[in-house]
């Protein structure tokens, strides 16, 4: 694994955001979700996908914080412009679990 500066990693714009919508993306190639995600006044509402359907339902991820790297181009993944890459790790079957703050934090702020 190559090294990086602390100048590149703070290239990286990672905030936190809450959930405020979620649905089934049939169109996906491989099982996944549509997700509408606020990052606050200064950002605002950003949508993405993300292949979290094992671990996770839609309604149950309604409200949730999650972080997200904000500063990517936006890719299109089928018919959905995909507006931030929403961060998790595999788990030991290579299952998405959601990289989360695991308390409130005020929408849009930047991880430190």
């Amino acid at each position: 694994m190559g090294e990086i500066t602390f100048e590149q990693f703070l290239a990286v714009d990672i905030r936190v955001g809450r959930i405020t919508r979620a649905e089934e993306f049939p169109e996906a190639r491989k099982p996944a979700y549509k997700l509408w995600i606020d990052f606050g006044p200064e950002i605002g509402e950003r949508k993405s996908s993300a292949q979290i359907t094992v671990h996770y339902t839609p309604e149950g991820l309604v409200g949730t914080l999650v972080m997200g790297v904000v500063n990517f181009p936006p890719r299109q993944i089928g018919p959905v412009r995909s507006e931030v890459l929403v961060l998790g790790v595999a788990d030991a079957n290579g299952d998405i679990v959601l990289t989360r703050p695991d308390r409130d934090a005020p929408l849009g702020e930047r991880l430190q």
